[in-house]
């Protein structure tokens, strides 16, 4: 029998090798702690430095919460409706162009695009209740939840509104002003003047069809952003997007998240997109293959996470400071007041990293049994340390997840 020596030094050299891979993954892991801002049940959420200190704060629909101690401040009057907040997102924007931001937000219900302005710095140290003014009237009910991004990439963001009615158009808003007639005193007579106002335009990606489910990003490889949902996509035209009609191309039917995130996960140079079932379990990407002689996109499904239910938004940060971003999600929370598959079942909320050498996600936790999700995942460094912390709103209550490294 031979026998083969091999040198100490070498042997102690593979294992120390092997020993920091470990320990370098092992870091790559981030965890979190759970900080409780309050227990309601609104289920949107952004960041921004509201108060122009420059210290970011989180807003999440009643209360905006003034970082770094994140104690619940006034924002607005929010009602309910047996269960559903008339509430289905928060987006921090500077509408009136003053320098503070703004929120606007809209409602599952009710058909007006509102926003809310910042009253400044008097205003928000007594704690006074922002001002709600009209953008627009949508004539549209029945409102999923919307994104508010930059569809044409002109630098400014457009609403696009996602609708669970099938039948309902998919539409998207861009912002504008218009002259209106005000009265106002000069002395002692009141006389009439001409003001500028913000509004919103709309913009009609899809006559007629809409429904679950709503994502942006160039799924053909020509430059454009399309917009996806839950019967297919729509193609953006090659000019004047706003005014030209959108192509519709099916391909699925899915009861998917808001957002659908679109992303090459493989590297093949064919973007694929990752998309959770809102209401019920599941979720997954689906890869992008070589399309058919004429163009016609093809895919193939893949399983990342059937282990927890509802799905319903998808985020993507650098939480693991790798360089690469994670895909983060969790159980939306009594999304249809608990009548969903799983729809009892505890709270969860993870981050799942890429495994680029096995084309697969690998998760992580980063709560259970407390914080899960509403309609808005919100990513920033809340306490100044380098490391992105999250914020989640939902019918579990509102919470910062402070990333501990």
């Amino acid at each position: 029998m031979r026998i083969s020596i091999i040198p100490l030094f070498v042997f102690l050299g593979s294992v120390l090798s092997l020993f920091s891979t470990v320990v370098s993954a092992e870091e790559k892991k981030a965890s979190f702690s759970v900080k409780p801002l309050a227990v309601d049940a609104n289920e949107g959420c952004a960041i921004a430095d509201v108060n122009n200190d420059g210290v970011l704060d989180v807003v999440a629909g009643r209360n905006w919460y003034a970082g770094p101690d994140y104690v619940p401040r006034a924002l607005r009057a929010i009602e309910d409706r047996n269960g559903y907040i008339h509430s289905n997102g928060d987006f921090p924007y500077d509408v009136d162009a003053d320098g503070w931001v703004d929120i606007i937000a809209q409602s599952f219900f009710e058909t007006e695009i509102n926003w809310f302005r910042n009253p400044g710095p008097d205003g928000l140290k007594l704690g006074l209740l922002w001002e709600k003014r009209l953008l627009v009237d949508t004539e549209v009910m029945r409102n999923e939840a919307e994104l508010l991004h930059d569809i044409d990439g002109d630098g400014v963001a457009e609403l696009i509104v996602n609708s669970w009615n099938k039948e309902t158009s998919l539409l998207a808003w861009r912002f504008d002003t218009e002259l209106r007639e005000i009265t106002v005193r000069e002395g002692n007579k009141r006389v009439k003047k001409m003001e500028e106002f913000p509004t919103m335009r709309k913009i009609t990606i899809g006559s007629s069809m809409n429904g679950h489910g709503l994502g942006l990003g160039d799924l053909n490889g020509d430059g454009l952003k399309d917009v996806l949902f839950q019967a297919g996509w729509y193609e953006q035209p090659q000019e004047d997007a706003f005014n030209t009609p959108w192509t519709y191309h099916d391909g699925w039917y899915l009861h998917a998240s808001i957002p659908m995130v679109v992303r090459d996960l493989n590297g093949d140079g064919r973007n694929d997109f990752i998309y959770g079932m809102g209401h019920d379990y599941g979720l997954y990407w689906r890869e992008q293959l070589e399309p058919e002689a004429d163009g016609t996109l093809r895919w193939s499904e893949h399983l990342i996470d059937d282990s927890f239910s509802q799905p319903h938004v998808l985020h993507m940060a650098d939480i693991d400071g790798d360089g690469e971003e994670e895909l983060i999600t969790g159980k939306r929370v009594f999304a249809h007041n608990g009548k969903d598959p799983g729809g009892m079942e505890d709270p969860v909320l993870y981050y799942y990293n890429w495994d680029k050498a096995n084309n697969r996600f690998e998760r992580e936790t980063i709560a259970r049994g407390s914080a899960g999700t509403g309609l808005q995942i919100a990513t920033g460094d809340l306490n100044d340390d380098g490391l992105l912390d999250i914020a989640v709103a939902g019918k579990s209550g509102t919470y910062i997840l402070f990333n501990e490294g």
